[in-house]
């Protein structure tokens, strides 16, 4: 799975537009809330078949820090 296409499943998530997060954006400016949380991991878990820290996810607080939780699963652009 590409960048782009994460995005636009993080989009999804948010219920945004498809192409409105690129990355350095706040998750709480966009809804970012326990609901949100939830559905990262099940996401996360379905598409990458591995479970996301909750750790490392509660110190998330941009969409780039999403990014860089599955970075290394993400095909290179």
């Amino acid at each position: 799975m590409s960048r782009s296409d994460f995005l636009k499943l993080v989009d999804e998530l948010m219920e945004k537009e498809p192409g409105t997060l690129a990355g350095p954006e706040s998750l709480e400016e966009h809804g970012w809330d326990s609901l949100s949380v939830i559905s990262f991991i099940a996401l996360v878990d379905e598409q990458f078949g591995f479970t996301v820290p909750p750790v490392e996810l509660a110190k998330c607080t941009r969409v780039d820090d999403l990014l860089a939780l599955v970075g290394g699963r993400l095909q290179p652009a």
